[in-house]
Formats: structure tokens, C-alpha cells, sequence
């Protein structure tokens, strides 16, 4: 890596990129390269563009995720880091960016000062965790029997979306079977027994 941390902005709002340009423009060692709206521009830039780190929003509004766009840049032969810094602090939101290959997770009411060492941090690769966000994990950490994955969380989500098991499989690329299997683990874990019944219990705690 440069001296330079070449950084690029990921975020569906121009008036976030905007802020979080000012503030890394002030700062010596970081030059913001690129900005993106999209999944699919983060990894249309990081094809095209050298970037260390991206700044990468979780939801870009309709089509695919920060988490999507994630998982397509770790394989890229060169990849850049990803820090995630967002609004959602979901133990489905964080758990799904750090399995995607995120290397830190922080907030977007992080001070300015702490954003910039996470920054610096994640662009050398380092875990880099909001203190609520580290506090989360911690607890999902001592209860995992009752925690639903972030690949469970997917299906559950079209489940509430309306969406039968053959659905659920085509749009997550999981055979009918999977899917079943999937929601049987779903099921134990709530305490339910249909579908309806997870997706209400799921809402409950905040899950989806």
C-alpha cells in the first residue's frame, strides 16, 4: 500500500459522500479517489481504480447490498479493505458484512477524530468495531444457539417478503432443500412452528 490511503466513498446519499469527503480531505495521509451510489459502481470503480479502503454504506436502496458489494470486491485479484459505516447496527446487519469480508464496522455517529483512526486502522487491515457494535457481537457470542445467521436472516426476509421456498432458493441460488433446511434451524431457534410465527417472533426481537 502507498503512503496515501487511496480511499473510495460508498454511499446512496450525495450528502453523506459530501461530509465524509470534507472531513478526509483534511487529513494529509488520505485522498479520496472515487465515490459510488451503487453496489454495482463500488465494484465497477474497483476494477478500474487502485482503491486501499472503501468506505462502504450497508443498503443502497433497491438492488444489491454494501454486503453483496463486499463479497464480489474479496474476488477481485487485488481487493481493496472494507470498512462498513452505517446506520444499522442489526446483529444480522454487522454479522453479514464481517462474514462478507468487512474488516471493521463503525457507526455514522462516530466522531470525526475516531473515524479517521478507524480509517487509518482498516486501511492496514485491521479489526476495526464501533464500541456498540463490538458490544453486540459480545453478546451473540455467549447466546449462539438462539442467534439466526446472516444466511438465515436472508431467507427469513423473503419469507416476510411473501415468498415461497422454491423463490427464497432461486433468488439466494440455494436448492428448494436448503432452503427447508434453513428454515427448520430458523424454527428451533425462535421457538416457532410456522412460518408466520418466526417472521412476527423474528420482528419482535429485531431481527428483520
Amino acid at each position: 500500500m502507498s503512503s496515501t490511503i487511496r480511499l473510495l466513498l460508498a454511499d446512496d446519499h450525495a450528502i453523506v459522500r459530501a461530509g465524509l469527503r470534507a472531513l478526509l480531505d483534511s487529513a494529509a495521509d488520505v485522498a479520496v479517489v472515487g465515490e459510488a451510489a451503487t453496489a454495482e459502481e463500488v465494484v465497477s470503480v474497483c476494477t478500474t481504480t487502485e482503491v486501499d479502503l472503501v468506505l462502504m454504506d450497508l443498503r443502497f436502496g433497491p438492488g444489491r447490498s454494501g454486503v453483496d458489494a463486499t463479497i464480489a470486491l474479496r474476488a477481485l485479484a487485488n481487493p481493496p479493505h472494507v470498512l462498513v459505516v452505517t446506520n444499522y447496527d442489526t446483529d444480522a446487519d454487522i454479522l453479514g458484512a464481517i462474514e462478507a469480508g468487512a474488516c471493521g464496522y463503525i457507526l455514522k455517529d462516530t466522531p470525526p477524530a475516531e473515524l479517521l483512526a478507524a480509517v487509518r486502522a482498516a486501511a492496514e487491515g485491521e479489526s476495526v468495531l464501533s464500541p456498540s457494535v463490538a458490544s453486540r457481537l459480545m453478546t451473540r457470542v455467549r447466546k449462539p444457539d438462539t442467534t439466526l445467521s446472516p444466511r438465515e436472516i436472508e431467507v427469513l426476509r423473503l419469507v416476510a417478503d411473501g415468498h415461497s421456498n422454491r423463490e427464497i432458493g432461486k433468488s439466494l441460488f440455494l436448492s428448494e432443500t436448503t432452503v427447508k433446511s434453513h428454515l427448520v434451524h430458523i424454527y428451533a431457534k425462535l421457538g416457532v412452528k410456522s412460518r408466520t410465527s418466526a417472521v412476527a417472533r423474528a420482528r419482535e426481537r429485531g431481527a428483520i
